[in-house]
Formats: C-alpha cells, structure tokens, sequence
C-alpha cells in the first residue's frame, strides 16, 4: 500500500512537471519568436536606413556629375532663367511661351553648357530613342576608319588631330582614335539593342555621367565627319556627280578648302575653343543621318526661328530636337502627354 501511494505520488509529480514543462516550452518558444521577430524588424529598419541613405548619395554623386539633366517644366525653367524687362528678356520669355502653347513642347533637359553642348545633345537623343546605326555604318567598320585614312589614302595628317581640350596628340592620335571609335560603336550597340525605354534610359543616364567616355564619343563623331569630308573631296577631284551641296558650300570656305584646313582649322577647335558653325551643325545630320529640328529662340518672329540640319534629308530618317538661345548652348526639349 505505502508502495502504491509512493507510485502514485512519483506520477502525479512527473505529470505536474511534464504539464509545466510544456507550459514553460510554450512561453519560451513564444519568447524565442517575439525575440527574433523584434531582431528581424530592427534588422529590416536598419537596413532600410542604410539603403535609403546610400540611394540618395548615389543620386546626389550621380546629379552632381550628369551632363544631361532630368525633365523640368519648360515655362518654370523660363521664369527662372529669363527674369527682367529688358528686351531680350521679353523676346526670349515669349519664344517659350510660342513653344509651349503652339508646338507643345512642355518641359526640357538641360544639356552642360561646354564647347560639346550640341553633340552632347543630339547624340544623347540618338542613344535615348533607339536610333539606330546610320546605314553607310552598317555597311563598313568604323573602326577601321582612322587605319583607312592612314594607310589607303595617305593622310599622315590626321596625326595632327586633336582631342578637344587635350588637343595636339602627334603619334598617339591614331591609337586615341581608334579607342573612340570603338566606344563609340560599343555604347550605340548597346542603346539601340535595348527595347525598354526606361532601361535605355537608365543607360544613358550612366553613360552621360561619365565624362571620359562621353568625351571619346564626341571625339568619334567629330573624326566621322573627318571622314566625310575627305570621301567627298576626293569626288570632287575626281568630278563625280551627286554630292549633296552641303560639302560644296563647306569646301567653299577659305578656311576650310580641303579637309586638312577643315580639321585645323574648325574640327580641332571643337570641344576645347570653339563649337560647330551652321554649316558644320548640316554635316552631323548628314553623316548620322538624322534630321535635326533646331528651335532659335534668339530668332524668334523670323523665319529662321525653326531650321532643319541638313536641308537635303531623306524621308525615313529619324527626327531629333533641340532648342538654343543663342547658336552657342543646346538644349532638349520635350513633347509629353
């Protein structure tokens, strides 16, 4: 009997302590969940601080460096810029004004104000929309282009060419043009392979914030005038027929008689001391096969307010705008619904 009772008692005693074990488990477990979902939220909270912080960095080191900024409404960048009642003021303000109720143009992107404004605009737009390479591009190899020059056709000349502000190079030019060439070929690649508007965007929006390789691109299109120039000087010689008039009128300058004069005397000048001139704005359609609308606000009320560079395009080439106003500085704008 004293047996049983001791039995009875062990048992009890273990059933009491299973039931506050498991009671006790329970309050753990549930201490151990609240436990790590308070660590696991302080960690999200953490790291939602340090990824915002670390985006916003990025987009003020990325706008700090841009070349080509984002969208801002068209009339407020007016106000902002053209305050005053002086009569350029008044003439400036109502060429905005003109563009924005009659051609629909609400906003704008401002392009950096250097001697590569209008390349930098009208490349940036070609690489934006998807346009694609030029069809004399597709034809050949620019990168063999600068080694054509200098080897088939003799021009030891181009050795004097020089890279905007770095200028006169000697012997390394053939190497610096050749390397943008090939930046020039890789980044056109990429943009008009790219489907997505907003990743081409994002695209471009890097590569125009990388000064060294937007230069070399610039480079690249300058030497493809070169290029042009030189073709069409040698069917003049050759008195071949069909060149646009445009190399007519560009080899009719004295300052530009050949394309050796045409690259000292204009082409070297660009991005360091000078900017292409009207007839040269003519070439670059030309050669990238765009039809460039230009809006001067500076020759608003005339009929030389709205140009198209070149005059003499074909029917399916793409069209891009800019605005400027004052020939010097270029600007994008931008028609959105």
């Amino acid at each position: 009997s004293g047996r049983h009772e001791v039995q009875s008692w062990t048992a009890a005693t273990r059933r009491s302590l299973c039931l506050v074990w498991q009671k006790v488990k329970v309050q753990l477990g549930m201490s151990f969940l609240v436990a790590v979902f308070w660590y696991c939220r302080r960690l999200y909270n953490y790291l939602a601080r340090l990824l915002k912080w670390w985006t916003s960095y990025l987009q003020r080191r990325f706008l700090k460096n841009v070349s080509v900024s984002p969208e801002v409404d068209l009339l407020g960048y007016c106000r902002r810029e053209w305050k005053g009642d002086t009569k350029q003021a008044k003439h400036v303000r109502e060429a905005y004004e003109d563009l924005f109720w009659t051609y629909h143009i609400k906003y704008l992107r401002q392009v950096r104000k250097d001697n590569y404004s209008v390349l930098r605009a009208v490349l940036f737009q070609i690489f934006s929309q998807g346009i694609p390479f030029p069809s004399w591009m597709k034809e050949r190899d620019i990168l063999k282009l600068p080694e054509k020059l200098l080897y088939s056709q003799g021009c030891n000349w181009i050795q004097q060419y020089s890279f905007g502000p770095e200028r006169y190079t000697g012997p390394n030019a053939f190497g610096k043009l050749r390397k943008c060439m090939e930046a020039l070929k890789t980044s056109w690649t990429e943009a008009s392979s790219i489907r997505d508007n907003e990743e081409r965007g994002n695209m471009c929006n890097i590569l125009f914030s990388d000064e060294i390789k937007e230069h070399k691109l610039y480079e690249a299109i300058k030497f493809v005038m070169l290029y042009e120039v030189v073709e069409a000087y040698e069917q003049m010689k050759n008195r071949r027929e069909h060149l646009p008039n445009l190399f007519r009128v560009l080899l009719a300058r004295d300052s530009s008689s050949d394309p050796l004069s045409f690259m000292m005397n204009h082409l070297n000048a660009v991005g360091d001391s000078g900017r292409l001139e009207q007839v040269e704005m003519l070439l670059l359609g030309y050669v990238l096969e765009v039809k460039i609308k230009i809006y001067r606000l500076h020759k608003f009320n005339t009929e030389k307010f709205q140009v198209n560079y070149p005059d003499e395009y074909k029917r399916e080439w793409q069209e891009i705008s800019l605005l400027t106003e004052d020939d010097r500085y270029y600007h994008i704008p931008v028609t959105r619904t």
